[in-house]
């Protein structure tokens, strides 16, 4: 099973930016849908943004227009990129299949903290 390292994450003041980096253990060329959760505190894990094979591009409201999903089948990344954040998108952020659930492996996250 594939496993997932995630960096990238740090505090960063309301209206800043961050880029988050997913490195994958194995080939994620077959894998359709590849996606970037977070966990804010208190709250469950949610989907934040969403990329098929073809490069096909998914997100929430809540991300949608700040955040830019994107990834790399030959270095097996997935990246993040991270603009105008708001202090609601804070939180620990995982890399993981698209329908990936409290079943499912997990890396350890990467903690993002938005906050002045």
């Amino acid at each position: 099973q594939v496993q997932f390292v995630e960096s990238g994450g740090g505090l960063v003041q309301p209206g800043g930016s961050l880029r988050l980096s997913c490195v994958a253990s194995g080939n994620i060329s077959s894998i359709f849908a590849m996606g970037w959760y977070r966990q804010p505190p208190g709250k469950p894990r949610e989907l934040a943004a969403a990329i098929r094979l073809g490069g096909r591009t998914n997100y929430p409201a809540a991300t949608k227009g700040r955040f830019t999903i994107s990834r790399d089948n030959e270095k097996n990344t997935l990246s993040l990129q991270m603009d105008n954040l708001k202090p609601e998108d804070t939180g620990v952020y995982y890399c993981n299949v698209v329908g990936a659930d409290s079943a499912s492996t997990w890396g350890q996250g990467t903690r993002v903290t938005v906050s002045s």
